[in-house]
Parts: structure tokens; C-alpha cells; sequence
């Protein structure tokens, strides 16, 4: 990995905090996007990857799978909803406005009191969040998990990549502990 880029010391966090992993090979895949599955599962580590008792309802994650107790846990414990009641899609990539979801839902898990009382209306693209998400980004902003791209975008839509991810999570580890 290429020491100079912005994303190095985010990486390493996460490595050696044995939070994210790489995709073989040595290499880490930092420009890849950062599928569903794996977002969850990196929540599951921080959360001690506790047992999990029962599986989910989802059609679209069987059993066995190094994802599956992951998304159990993280549906049981109210992080995810999946994208409809059967379906979770682990190999979607995570959009920017599910991570904040994902991360705000995994925060109040935690203990954390999530208001997004804040004003986004600086984001040029703030009117595209879901309504579902609009709380949970408010909150990330409001707490510095999110910056917002260089453009003065938040990007809901878009996918997250692997540094950007890592990115985050460091934040968040500083943040909440």
C-alpha cells in the first residue's frame, strides 16, 4: 500500500485494531466500494463478534457463510433492517447514507443518544437523502463522522469505498471509544 495516500493512517487503524481486513493477497483494496456484508461484519467485530443465536429471516444470506452471523447479529440487534423484510443484498455495495445508518444504529446500541437536529442544507445534494437516513446523517455530521466530500456533497447515493470506510470507523473509534 502506497504510504503517501491520504487514507494510509486510516487503514492501518483499522488493521491492526483488527477491524477490517484485506481482500488477499496483501492487498487491502482501498478504491474497491465496501459491500454490505462487509460493513456489517466490521460493526460485528467492534460489537466482540458475540455469539449469535438465532439466524435471520433473510432469503438472500444462507447459512454458513462468513457474513451470516454478522447480519444475524446485526439484525437481531436492530443495526439493519434489511433492504425489504426478505432481503438483505450482503453483496450490494453500502450506500454512503446506509453507513451512517448502520453506524448511528450501532452507536444507540451502545448507549449513544442519536439526535439529528442539525442543518445539512450547506450539502448541495442534502434534499437526495432517504428519509430514513436523515436523522442518522444529521447525527454523523453533527459528531464528525462525516466531513462531506470535497465538493460540498454528502453523496447519499453513492457507494462507500473501502478507505472511506476505514476513514470512518477510525473517527469513530476516537469519538466514542
Amino acid at each position: 500500500m502506497d504510504t503517501t495516500k491520504w487514507y494510509h493512517l486510516y487503514i492501518d487503524y483499522v488493521v491492526d485494531k483488527g477491524l477490517m481486513q484485506g481482500m488477499g493477497n496483501g492487498m487491502f483494496a482501498p478504491n474497491d466500494d465496501t459491500t454490505r456484508a462487509q460493513f456489517v461484519t466490521v460493526l460485528y467485530r467492534m460489537a466482540g463478534s458475540p455469539q449469535v443465536e438465532h439466524a435471520t429471516s433473510f432469503q438472500d444470506v444462507p447459512a454458513g457463510i462468513w457474513y451470516t452471523d454478522a447480519i444475524a447479529w446485526a439484525y437481531a440487534n436492530g443495526i439493519t433492517k434489511g433492504v425489504t423484510p426478505n432481503h438483505f443484498q450482503p453483496n450490494a455495495p453500502v450506500t454512503r447514507e446506509q453507513m451512517f445508518t448502520f453506524f448511528a444504529r450501532f452507536a444507540a446500541l451502545n448507549g449513544e443518544t442519536i439526535e439529528g437536529t442539525g442543518d445539512l442544507t450547506h450539502f448541495t445534494d442534502a434534499a437526495s437523502l432517504s428519509a430514513y437516513a436523515v436523522e442518522a446523517v444529521t447525527w454523523a455530521y453533527e459528531s464528525g463522522l462525516l466531513v462531506g466530500l470535497s465538493n460540498n456533497t454528502l453523496a447519499p447515493k453513492g457507494t462507500s469505498t473501502r478507505a472511506q470506510v476505514a476513514t470512518v470507523l477510525t473517527r469513530y473509534c476516537k469519538i466514542f471509544g
